[in-house]
């Protein structure tokens, strides 16, 4: 190797020659980049909050300025939004993201909304994405500006702004509520995509991409209502798609489909919204007796990715709260679910957990032991430390039992039928009181028939007491 020659061997230029400018790389713009629509008359979907007469649409179309906040899943186009908006206001517009951005961030955009107002009056819009991420005094930051008009606030997010967003600030935007995409605006998106010149022609050259109606119907069904997802996938399937043979078209077949589709997520947060509501969905379609809704709630979930502990618990809280005594074995059921679930794993532990949900629908509902639960809490937390009746307290020394402990008490396995009538068993200033109330279903129109007769041994014992005092 000469000392002309790099490591690899490769000439060296001579020194004080100039090697030649390497040819510039051709900026890479992401088709969902691309196809970003450029007026409001190209958003897709989301008709309730910008379609005709909708109020921010009528603000956009009027030029009138407020701040507002853009709440909803990924993709749906809250970025975009907030664009379109700052250009009917005729607005400069600023992005930050609270995940990156914080206070002296948020000071430095506030100022230079100041002085661009004194300079020439133009307005500024905050487009603030992930407000949900800035903590309370970050908030805070924000109140004095917005209140005075110095910015206009545009905030995104993904979560519940009740749980997320303190009630100051909350108080002063106007909460505009975005939804996943529905099926026909998912289909005007896919195919302005195919057709615009900057959309799948530029990915492909030119060439045009050809995709069948089931397949395509499969790429929307995959993007869950996400615009954004459904165009990185129609971008990767015209990269892999395969040319025809006279190389006029390229065409997307099964096998480029199932491997872009394989182990697609469904849309599912642990811990957000989308998991409460459709653990919600689930408890609601079981109470109200409907296994198919309960199974399909429930498997929404796993596949989803959702903890199948979590609903395995969740299934013997409802065996217990909906159906109770009306059936015993639903508590049975869910707990041995549980447990099979532990053993087995996927796919065949979740067959388990969907029997159980299903039992649980079909079974008979009552929740008294739910609302008897509730009411002795309520009572014990109302009434305090009642002293425990004599007659039932244990006299294990024979000081206590001269001083009366256990004094009166009736066995009941020496009573008739094992019932000691007219015995109380409640604190004195609770003797009379019922707070289990079976319902006439299942099992528990017998627990009704048996302590109502209870309750006729009492009131012929002359003691006015009842099964439960």
């Amino acid at each position: 190797m000469s000392p002309q020659d790099d490591l690899f061997g490769n000439a060296l230029p001579d020194a004080g020659s100039e090697s030649p400018a390497p040819e510039p790389a051709r900026a890479f713009r992401p088709l969902a980049d691309r196809m970003r629509p450029q007026t409001i008359e190209e958003f897709a979907g989301q008709t309730r909050v910008v379609g005709e007469s909708s109020p921010l649409r009528v603000a956009m179309e009027k030029g009138q300025a407020h701040s507002c906040l853009l709440w909803g899943p990924p993709g749906v186009g809250k970025t975009t939004l907030a664009r379109l908006y700052a250009d009917r206001l005729q607005a400069e517009i600023v992005y930050l993201s609270a995940v990156e951005a914080g206070v002296r961030e948020l000071r430095a955009v506030i100022q230079a909304a100041r002085d661009r107002r004194s300079a020439s009056g133009r307005l500024t819009v905050l487009f603030l994405d992930e407000i949900h991420r800035f903590n309370k005094s970050q908030q805070d930051q924000l109140l004095p500006s917005v209140e005075r008009g110095v910015l206009v606030l545009v905030g995104a997010t993904t979560e519940n702004p009740s749980f997320s967003l303190n009630n100051a600030l909350l108080s002063r935007l106007r909460v505009y509520r975005l939804e996943p995409l529905d099926q026909p605006a998912m289909q005007a998106l896919l195919e302005r995509a195919l057709d615009h010149p900057q959309g799948v022609l530029e990915t492909t050259g030119g060439v045009p991409l050809r995709i069948d109606p089931e397949i395509r119907n499969r790429l929307i069904e995959t993007a869950d209502g996400d615009a954004r997802r459904l165009l990185t996938l129609l971008e990767l399937a015209a990269q892999l798609a395969e040319e025809s043979e006279d190389g006029s078209l390229r065409v997307v077949g099964e096998y480029t489909l199932e491997s872009l589709l394989q182990q697609a997520p469904r849309r599912f947060d642990q811990g957000g919204d989308e998991f409460y509501d459709q653990i919600s969905a689930m408890h609601k379609a079981i109470r109200g007796s409907n296994p198919d809704a309960g199974a399909y709630w429930l498997l929404r979930m796993l596949d989803g990715g959702a903890d199948p502990a979590y609903l395995a618990r969740r299934l013997v809280r409802i065996a217990s709260e909906d159906v109770g005594n009306a059936d015993p074995r639903a508590l049975t059921m869910a707990l041995d679910a549980w447990t099979a679930y532990d053993r087995l794993g996927v796919p065949e532990g979740e067959l388990m957990l969907t029997q159980a949900a299903m039992y649980l629908a079909v079974a008979p509902k009552s929740n008294g032991v739910y609302k008897a639960h509730n009411a002795l809490l309520a009572t014990i937390r109302e009434r305090g430390s009642d002293p425990v009746p004599m007659h039932l307290r244990n006299a294990p020394t024979s000081l206590m039992e001269r001083e009366g402990w256990g004094k009166g008490y009736r066995y009941a396995h020496d009573e008739p039928d094992a019932y000691a009538a007219g015995e109380t068993y409640l604190p004195e200033g609770l003797v009379g009181q019922r707070f289990y109330q079976p319902v006439d279903r299942g099992l528990e129109r017998t627990i009704a028939e048996r302590m109502a007769h209870w309750a006729e041994r009492d009131a012929e014992a002359g003691e006015g007491g009842s099964a439960s005092g």
